[in-house]
């Protein structure tokens, strides 16, 4: 368990490709199902799953909710979507992602204590994974092993423009435009400088958007 650590509830398409990315992330995960089978389908796949009722609150607390600061809640059932995430509410969870069946569902949710409503599912499990790692603000994956990112401008570029950081040559990615706090986005050029505060969109191969995003 870290700071880092994300609760995924559910184990179906669109839990699992979230559980999945953020393994492939690196980032720490403890996965939950009430369903048995998922459970012991993902058990040597996953390095962390748990077969409970994710809204009992007692459960919660057992599996160290006090530490987790992110939740990711995957659920199909209504019922048992909304009981999950006003548990993780009440148990006082940061920032709580929850799949939602319908508008009115996802409604509820946001009433009762979900920051973020999510409505598809697999490619939106590894957009929402990303998102979630922190490193990323946004994030959009094509078939072919392309992506684009939203991020927060490292530490190591600040104050510098983008011909002296060479970041296509040295990064593997392109930075397609910058976002200043209060100001209206700019399309990149060499000459764009940046600033502590900026927001970068950037492209690039997966592995390398995900490299980059990770600088500080």
């Amino acid at each position: 368990m870290s700071g880092e650590t994300v609760l995924v509830v559910g184990l179906g398409l669109f839990g699992s490709a979230t559980v999945r990315a953020l393994v492939d992330m690196d980032i720490p995960v403890i996965a939950v199902s009430e369903d048995r089978a998922l459970v012991e389908r993902y058990v040597d796949e996953f390095p962390h799953v748990v077969n409970m009722d994710p809204a009992d609150r007692e459960a919660l607390e057992q599996i160290g909710i006090d530490q987790i600061s992110k939740a990711v809640v995957a659920l199909s059932k209504v019922e048992l979507s909304i009981m999950t995430v006003l548990a993780l509410s009440e148990l006082g969870v940061q920032e709580i992602w929850a799949r939602a069946a319908t508008r009115e569902h996802g409604a509820i949710l946001d009433r009762i204590g979900a920051h973020h409503v999510v409505y598809s599912e697999a490619s939106t499990g590894r957009r929402v994974a990303h998102a979630v790692s922190g490193y990323m603000i946004d994030y959009f994956e094509f078939e072919d092993g392309f992506a684009i990112a939203r991020t927060r401008a490292p530490r190591s570029m600040w104050h510098k423009n983008l011909r002296d950081l060479m970041v296509r040559t040295k990064n593997q990615i392109t930075v397609v435009g910058v976002k200043r706090p209060g100001q209206d986005f700019i399309y990149a050029v060499p000459e764009t400088y940046i600033e502590a505060g900026d927001e970068m969109i950037v492209s690039g191969q997966v592995e390398h958007v995900d490299k980059f995003c990770r600088l500080n």
